[in-house]
């Protein structure tokens, strides 16, 4: 199928009028694993001019790089510029989700802290949430950014939403001294936040 085909039957799949619902996002998904060539279509949907097909775009990008999180190389110019210019909620959680998959230079990654941080001021107390948690990733792999995400932790737990505050517990609560923990920790945590999605 040609790119042009390929991409407008993909776009036309994430359009909608409910914001409250994914629509077809899963069929997407689907789609997008078993093609690899659907991802720039995908990452296409993260431009549309619909508020409805970039939320559910996000959410596709999401739940396909959870399986093949190697699959984000090719765009991560284009995705690192499209999460610090992203207003919208629903999109702001979902790359909050995504971004510490990429595999960063120093100064990339200096990028996605800034995003996180801006993120962290969302009054969406989903978007800020996710932020946190994406901090406490990246941290995971940067022991230089530990205390800033610490602190920004405990700044979260003393004035954050329930949710921040939940969240800060359980990533406080076993804080590590070393990768291998810090990764158990990580890892502990995104497990709480998707048995809650369920």
């Amino acid at each position: 199928m040609a790119y042009a085909a390929l991409a407008a039957t993909i776009l036309a799949k994430l359009e909608g009028e409910d914001r409250r619902s994914l629509g077809r996002s899963a069929e997407v998904v689907r789609q997008v694993l078993q093609d690899r060539s659907s991802m720039a279509a995908l990452i296409q949907g993260l431009r549309s001019a619909d508020p409805i097909v970039r939320m559910r775009a996000a959410d596709a990008l999401e739940k396909v790089t959870r399986a093949r999180p190697d699959w984000l190389g090719p765009f991560k110019t284009t995705l690192l510029w499209l999460a610090a210019e992203s207003s919208q909620q629903e999109v702001r959680w979902h790359f909050a989700q995504v971004l510490p998959r990429l595999r960063c230079s120093p100064r990339e990654r200096r990028a996605v802290v800034s995003t996180l941080l801006v993120y962290l001021q969302d009054h969406s107390s989903i978007v800020r949430t996710c932020a946190l948690q994406a901090l406490a990733d990246v941290a995971m792999t940067v022991p230089t950014l530990r205390a800033m995400a610490r602190t920004t932790i405990e700044a979260a737990m003393a004035d954050g939403t329930p949710a921040m505050r939940a969240r800060g517990r359980k990533l406080l609560a076993h804080w590590p001294q070393d990768s291998k923990q810090m990764a158990k920790s990580a890892a502990t945590a995104r497990g709480d936040e998707r048995a809650a999605e369920r």
